[in-house]
């Protein structure tokens, strides 16, 4: 073959289409080993002999092309059907491949006469037909087909909205203690939503630092605002407060505790509280936040400044009475709850790092004096008894780290409690940390004593926490009155609805036996867990091997290839030695954001998100021979603690087992499992049945190939983020990790409006009207680590033109 026949157009595409051959033979030679499907063994020997056709410039490599490419397109079918997201990874790169193929200065090099070469040239017309097939069952059809099974509730006539509900002011995260984010607002419509503009636009000036995104840390501006007269009031990540002219977004006041952050592996603060407590004539009104360094400060909310009697001169230590607490390990990432003069918190531990650590006590504060109310401590007896002296509370408690809800009339704060650390092994747990792990209990807001609690996951060894207290509401008992009812959200996709009064289940409850082996050496697992089957349940179907994913067919292949050579037994696959995947994992179908309720219509909106995370469990002293961990001497001992090597790494210091929980994507940075990646979801509470459901956000800024200008597929996309629900029928949402702020129909899920964020918006918006009768929404665009959006510290503010 002379050099130039080397450097030919048929030359080229025969040895990269040889080359795809190969890689298939190879990849599903091994795919085929693990007891994987055999067809890319068909595949890969198609595709490799025409490669060698085409080089050798023969025709029968242009219709060995096509016709391998035909028994493809019908096993793609026959696998996924007309899914054109999941054809895409299976089709779309062969049909770009096809075409080119089939281009004329291909064929001619390969075809014996030019109305051969001019037959295999429309064949390519065949691959520009199915990429239009792919284009329009993945973008077209999804992005307006909406799963509509029963028609939404009008609201209800015998609901009564109080005055406080009516009321503009959005004073905690929730808009009210009920956690509902749910405004009776109702100037924006669907009718008027798509002429919203920018009304205002605050920078905090409060920046990521150097190293604070490295290694798995993470800066997420996550603040929901809370608005009391005419007054906004955020905290930024590195815990500033500050205080906002509501309608024109000017500064009023700034606070900076000035506190040392370098050891914190997570800055974010989702919120401050306010109080008014008149009988305190030096500081009636408060503003109530935390700081990184875990003190808890009251500030005078006209002003700014610490509130003098409280506490000592504006602050109270949290790690009284903890033992011992180094720098980093325990702050408050939500804030705290309000209610009859009492100030109530738990707070955010290092967790997965050892057993021991501290304690996850939940206390309460006199909101005019500081002073400690009750605390709530599970290990001791009884649980609210006050400490004597020299005692301290019990450590590795599970935590309640989440934002909380309560019910002012019955007296009742719930409170979300995670599991007892470390949280992928409890061989070593006691039997008060097995009883409350991952459960929520509902306390006296004025003793401390617990009234009620319901356990939602048995030992849990998946990190399943309660990212968030309940979302309260009233609902027809269908014999003319109304049941007090909450629903839980989990990180499992489950909807658990109780009655708030007792704990008693309203939906059914039964108990799904799951798997328990294989176990680590001294584990001991649940053979049951809870199963919210008299709810929707929002988990994801257990993955199969045609349900994995990527950007193209080779990494797509690869992902099926780890899907057989890791461990899956569904959703509570144990943790074992070396690697399982772990779907849903700790950061959830639903976070730390939960859902909205719409208390007229009883409806319930849900961001829902979907991505497998890998779980690797490795002997300590491996993981220390791979540099992942060091030696610790342990509590007492004087020493420093050692920070693991990246925030994905659970040394679990205390037991034989380090832990490494990563999100499972493919060689190219595509998630290994298909969209849609995030839904909206709404949820009828009265019927218990799922209203409608759409996918949100596209992958517009999707950092597959290292860059944020992706094309902008509407797969659904990941989300970290609430919504909020508005008297005229809208859901505001940002959260996805598409940089947009959304206006959807609360009727039937279409989208309406959208804003251009200047950074993500992985938050909760807001809503209320401004002194100048206009309603506002705002939310912070801050962007976040974990799902890699823009880093910003604006907070943006949206209204109808003035007129």
């Amino acid at each position: 073959m002379t050099k130039k026949s080397l450097f030919s157009w048929s030359s080229i595409t025969g040895i990269v289409v040889g080359l795809f051959g190969l890689a298939f033979l190879l990849l599903g030679g091994w795919l085929a080993v693990l007891g994987g499907s055999l067809w890319y063994l068909l595949f890969g020997a198609g595709f490799l002999l025409s490669g060698f056709f085409i080089l050798r410039r023969r025709a029968a490599g242009i219709w060995l092309y096509l016709l391998t490419y035909l028994i493809c397109l019908g096993w793609s079918l026959w696998e996924v059907g007309l899914d054109g997201w999941q054809l895409m990874p299976r089709l779309f790169a062969l049909s770009l491949l096809g075409i080119w193929v089939s281009l004329p200065w291909v064929t001619r090099q390969v075809m014996a006469t030019r109305n051969q070469a001019r037959s295999g040239t429309l064949a390519g017309m065949f691959y520009v037909l199915t990429i239009g097939l792919i284009v329009y069952t993945g973008w077209h059809v999804t992005d307006t087909r909406f799963v509509h099974l029963h028609p939404v509730p009008a609201a209800s006539t015998g609901d009564v909205l109080t005055a406080a509900e009516k009321n503009s002011d959005w004073k905690y995260y929730g808009h009210n203690p009920a956690g509902q984010r749910f405004s009776a607002l109702e100037q924006i419509t669907p009718a008027n939503v798509s002429e919203l503009k920018p009304a205002w636009q605050f920078n905090t000036g409060d920046v990521m630092r150097k190293g604070e995104d490295k290694a798995g840390r993470e800066f997420n501006f996550e603040v929901t605002p809370i608005k009391v007269n005419n007054t906004l009031f955020i905290c930024t990540p590195h815990r500033q407060v500050i205080a906002l002219d509501a309608t024109t977004g000017k500064q009023r006041w700034k606070f900076d505790p000035q506190a040392d952050t370098s050891a914190n592996e997570y800055l974010a603060c989702r919120g401050v509280a306010w109080s008014q407590e008149l009988t305190d004539t030096t500081c009636p009104d408060k503003i109530i936040t935390t700081t990184s360094d875990a003190r808890m400060v009251a500030l005078n909310a006209e002003t700014g400044k610490p509130c003098a009697s409280f506490g000592q001169n504006g602050f109270v230590s949290l790690t009284d009475r903890m033992g011992e607490v180094p720098p980093g390990f325990h702050f408050i990432t939500s804030q705290p709850m309000v209610m009859d003069g009492k100030i109530v918190l738990g707070g955010w531990i290092y967790d997965n790092q050892s057993t021991g650590e501290p304690s996850g006590v939940v206390r309460a504060y006199d909101v005019k004096t500081g002073k400690l109310a009750w605390a709530w401590d599970m290990g001791r007896t009884p649980q609210n008894a006050p400490l004597k002296p020299g005692e301290t509370y019990t450590r590795g408690t599970p935590n309640g780290w989440g934002t909380y809800t309560a019910d002012e009339k019955l007296g009742l704060i719930y409170i979300p409690l995670g599991n007892a650390t470390p949280d992928y092994f409890g061989g070593k747990r006691r039997p008060f940390d097995e009883k409350y792990s991952t459960s929520l209990v509902a306390l006296d807001i004025h003793t401390g004593e617990e009234r009620w609690h319901y356990q939602m996951v048995h030992h849990d060894v998946w990190d399943f926490d309660l990212p968030i207290g309940p979302t309260l509401v009233d609902l027809p008992d269908g014999k003319g009155a109304t049941v007090p009812a909450l629903v839980q959200t989990t990180k499992m996709g489950q909807l658990f609805l109780l009655n708030r009064e007792t704990g008693k289940p309203l939906a059914q409850v039964v108990e799904k036996p799951v798997a328990t082996s294989p176990a680590l050496p001294g584990e001991h697992l649940s053979p049951t867990q809870p199963d919210s089957v008299g709810m929707p349940n929002l988990s994801p179907p257990d993955l199969k091997e045609s349900d994995m994913w990527g950007a193209t067919p080779v990494d797509q292949l690869l992902c099926r290839i780890q899907f057989h050579r890791y461990r899956y037994q569904g959703q509570y696959t144990p943790p074992a030695e070396g690697t399982s995947i772990a779907y849903p994992a700790f950061d959830g179908v639903m976070d730390w954001y939960g859902a909205s309720v719409d208390p007229q219509r009883h409806l319930l909106i849900a961001n829902t998100s979907y991505i497998p995370f890998t779980m690797e469990m490795m002997k300590a002293s491996e993981a220390k021979q791979q540099g992942l961990m060091k030696d610790w001497a342990g509590w007492g001992s004087k020493q420093a603690y050692p920070k693991p090597k990246e925030f994905a790494v659970g040394p679990q210091y205390g037991t034989p087992w380090a832990a490494i929980v990563k999100p499972w994507l493919s060689a190219l940075g595509a998630p290994c499992s298909a969209p849609p990646w995030g839904k909206l979801v709404a949820i009828d509470l009265t019927t218990r049945k799922i209203a409608w459901e759409r996918p949100a956000g596209t992958t517009r800024d999707m950092n597959i190939f290292g860059t944020h200008t992706n094309a902008p597929l509407p797969t659904g996309i990941f989300m970290m983020g609430g919504n909020v629900i508005t008297g005229s029928g809208l859901i505001f949402m940002g959260a996805t990790a598409d940089d947009y702020l959304r206006a959807f129909d609360e009727r039937s899920g279409r989208e309406l409006w959208r804003a251009r964020l200047p950074a993500g918006g992985q938050a909760t918006p807001m809503t209320y009207t401004g002194s100048d009768g206009r309603q506002f929404v705002v939310i912070a665009a801050g962007g976040h680590g974990g799902l890699g959006t823009p880093s910003g510290d604006a907070v943006m503010a949206y209204a109808l033109p003035a007129h």
